[in-house]
């Protein structure tokens, strides 16, 4: 059955597939306690800890994982003021639509096939489910990495309640060169392989209301008005990836918004055109702030 899972999953354009176990995340539980004490946490993560370890909080009868990566590398556009990810019509879209085609395909195949289909949304680390299900390994900036595609992959999974055969964590890291941890604009890569959120440029760009004279200084680090692509473009392991062969995330790329569009515009009207983007979800409010943020005269 995994090897009919991975057909099919090929057939659809997603090439890189493995399964993590549904067992306690216990290794995972020690490492995010200790996130929590630090106070390293960005608030967007699931509350309880429970649930981001026990997965049969979440299915009672979970027994495996499917994982899948989806890269969106396009290439690097220097005038750009858009985090990379953000080109291509919105990744959530995309992937919740190939997350569920695979699951409707298993549900014809196997007898009382049960799931649950997350991306982004879900109680657990993303990342460390694509590294348990044998899909990449840490990075010191906390992002799992692939030989094909670098850094440049969205994780979507499946808990489900069949038995696919677990795959095996990779047994490296990153160079550890710390080039993202000397880059970093907000200094928040702590070099133990974790991060303070709270001081990633990206999370910053993405809050409401005013930000302190501190995320001020770390908005004006960067010319991207949404997110940060700081520490996966000095990252080595990107130097030659290949591109994306997700056609949905080739096609009616956007790199810039200009101030003047975005002052123009009412927020219903910004929804109308960017609404299915990733950049829209806070509203045009924060892209407006960034932009002149990072504008200012000092």
């Amino acid at each position: 059955m995994k090897e009919e899972l991975k057909r099919f999953c090929n057939s659809i354009n997603i090439e890189h597939v493995g399964i993590a176990p549904a067992d306690p995340y216990l290794d995972f539980e020690r490492i995010w306690r200790r996130q929590i004490e630090k106070g390293n946490v960005s608030g967007l993560e699931e509350k309880e800890i429970e649930k981001r370890v026990y997965p049969k909080l979440t299915l009672n009868d979970a027994k495996s994982v499917i994982v899948c990566l989806f890269p969106y590398y396009t290439g690097s556009v220097e005038e750009a003021n858009l985090s990379k990810y953000t080109y291509s019509l919105d990744y959530h879209l995309v992937i919740k639509e190939k997350l569920e085609a695979i699951a409707a395909f298993l549900e014809e195949k196997i007898e009382g096939f049960a799931y649950k289909a997350f991306v982004d949304s879900g109680p657990f680390s993303d990342r460390y489910l694509a590294y348990r299900a044998g899909l990449g390994f840490w990075g010191i900036n906390n992002h799992i990495i692939t030989d094909q595609y670098g850094s440049y992959v969205f994780i979507g999974y499946i808990l489900n309640n069949y038995p696919f055969e677990e795959d095996a964590p990779q047994d490296k890291t990153c160079y550890q060169c710390f080039s993202c941890v000397k880059s970093c604009p907000g200094q928040c890569i702590l070099g133990d392989f974790t991060i303070n959120p709270l001081k990633c440029r990206s999370y910053i760009t993405q809050k409401k209301g005013e930000l302190t004279a501190e995320e001020r200084a770390i908005v004006k680090n960067s010319p991207l008005i949404w997110g940060c692509d700081v520490c996966q473009d000095v990252c080595p392991h990107n130097e030659k990836v290949e591109k994306t062969i997700i056609e949905e995330f080739n096609k009616d790329l956007k790199y810039t918004l200009q101030h003047e569009e975005l002052k123009q515009i009412s927020n219903k009207e910004f929804l109308r055109r960017y609404g299915d983007r990733s950049f829209s979800w806070r509203g045009k409010g924060v892209l407006e702030r960034n932009h002149e943020i990072i504008h200012e005269e000092d």
